[in-house]
């Protein structure tokens, strides 16, 4: 055909030489950026996928970031309790030292008690400036705050970590269903004295002594010559009713748990008739131990230690001193508390959830805070071992200072080791778990939205040579309409 106002060839190659245009904008906008999708027209569903890919890279790369500086903060708080710890150490040998009253003046236990003191404010000064970025982090302020609690039912309460979800306060339920027991012996005497010569053998926990009594020795003697040893065997002794030598005695393992015992053993022939039994009128026996107290704790069963109880669940991780009158009786009344705040919570996941966050406790390390020990006269800490204190060294109480610092140095050592491995099996294998997570997730994302440059460049040349012949036909097409003169000009 031969017309002139319609140009339909010029029309189509003009069509198709915009097409090959713009498939050519796109290769070299994709080669320039790296993008296989740089607007929404280019892949509305791969868009919408790779956003949120990206944000979860985003979570990912900042719960990195989270746990890297979470370790660091453990690190910088366990490095202040190693200096804690060696000042205790210290603390013990100047102890030792000073019990040495046969070999050591006056005038050096004062000088011990100086250093004593001095490490002892060396120890709150750390506790009130060890701290990571303003920070602090062993003055209590990383501590879980408590309510409500009854000091005739717990006398101490460490909480090391708690959820609090979406609640403001975490209620705690303690209820005794198996007593603390100590390990006891029931020697029966009628006549109130021992009716033959006998030589004993008592042993506890802490070692053996044997003793020897002659025929009519009353119990009370008996009594007071095992008191008298109990540091050394940890056995202790008292009259069944007390100014009543008939009614027999106990001989009684100094604490209670499953690992405490008491053992009294007749060596020898003599005063044959001689036996120990685990009641008045129960089963004869030499050797008896104690049992641990049992508790519930928010109804889940804790672990029990003597008169002390821990429970280490997701939700609620704490340790308990009972008191001695509410670990050994159970009469289906709990004791409560309440959780109120406090803690450190660590953002260890990209979402903003319970299961994603870690809470963890950690306790003053002031003087006043630490070596909590439950006497007949109180319960005592390691502040009152310095001068002037209940149980410093200038008042001749070398035992009861020993004591409370062996329990400083086990809660101290306790944190650190606590502290270690959540830095070790929490926040190290949640860095290298979410690591995977971000290579693999980077790597979906590089599929869905990356140019592949081994296609584009061949998309590439493609358009480029359709763009060529399609500027050739237009030519060609817009030139065939001159034939038209030819017919004219015959």
């Amino acid at each position: 055909m031969s017309r002139i106002n319609t140009n339909v060839a010029s029309l189509i190659a003009q069509h198709k030489l915009a097409r090959s245009n713009e498939s050519m904008a796109v290769r070299l906008q994709r080669l320039s950026t790296g993008l296989r999708i740089n607007r929404g027209a280019d892949d509305p569903a791969g868009l919408i996928v790779s956003e949120r890919l990206r944000s979860e890279l985003k979570g990912l790369t900042q719960a990195i970031d989270n746990s890297e500086r979470a370790s660091s903060v453990i690190s910088t708080t366990e490095g202040y309790l190693a200096e804690v710890a060696d000042l205790l150490n210290s603390i013990s040998a100047l102890i030792v030292n000073s019990a040495n009253t046969g070999g050591v003046s006056k005038e050096e236990i004062a000088a011990n008690q100086l250093q004593i003191d001095s490490a002892i404010e060396s120890i709150t000064r750390i506790s009130n400036t060890g701290s990571f970025a303003g920070l602090q982090l062993l003055n209590g302020s990383l501590a879980y705050v408590t309510s409500g609690i009854a000091s005739s039912a717990l006398t101490g309460v460490t909480v090391h970590g708690v959820q609090f979800g979406t609640n403001s306060t975490v209620p705690v339920a303690v209820e005794v269903i198996q007593s603390a027991q100590t390990g006891r012996l029931f020697l029966s005497a009628v006549s109130g004295s021992l009716v033959s010569s006998v030589t004993l053998e008592i042993a506890g926990n802490t070692g053996v002594q044997t003793m020897s009594f002659v025929s009519g020795t009353p119990l009370s003697a008996v009594v007071a010559a095992v008191n008298t040893v109990r540091d050394t065997t940890g056995v202790s002794a008292y009259l069944d009713v007390p100014s009543n030598q008939t009614s027999g005695m106990w001989f009684n393992s100094a604490t209670f748990g499953s690992d405490a015992f008491v053992s009294v053993r007749r060596i020898g022939s003599s005063f044959p008739s001689f036996q120990t039994y685990l009641a008045s009128g129960g089963t004869a026996t030499q050797r008896d131990t104690g049992r641990d107290v049992g508790a519930i704790v928010n109804g889940a069963l804790a672990t029990g230690d003597g008169t002390r109880v821990s429970l280490n669940s997701p939700s609620l991780a704490l340790d308990l001193d009972l008191s001695v009158s509410f670990a050994t009786l159970v009469n289906g009344t709990a004791s409560n508390f309440n959780i109120t705040a406090g803690g450190a919570t660590f953002q260890l996941g990209p979402a903003l959830t319970t299961t994603q966050q870690v809470g963890i406790g950690i306790q003053s390390v002031a003087a006043s805070r630490v070596g909590g020990t439950t006497t007949t006269s109180g319960r005592f800490f390691l502040e009152s071992i310095k001068s002037g204190q209940p149980n410093s060294l200038l008042a001749g109480r070398t035992r009861e200072a020993n004591a409370i610092l062996n329990n400083a140095i086990t809660e101290i050592s306790s944190m650190r080791g606590r502290l270690g491995a959540f830095e070790r099996n929490t926040l190290q294998t949640n860095a290298r778990s979410l690591q995977i997570g971000l290579e693999n997730i980077m790597a979906s994302e590089s599929k869905i939205r990356d140019a592949d440059f081994a296609v584009e460049t061949a998309a590439l040349s493609r358009a480029q040579i359709q763009q060529q012949a399609g500027t050739s036909v237009l030519a060609t097409a817009n030139a065939s309409a001159q034939g038209v003169l030819r017919l004219l000009q015959q």
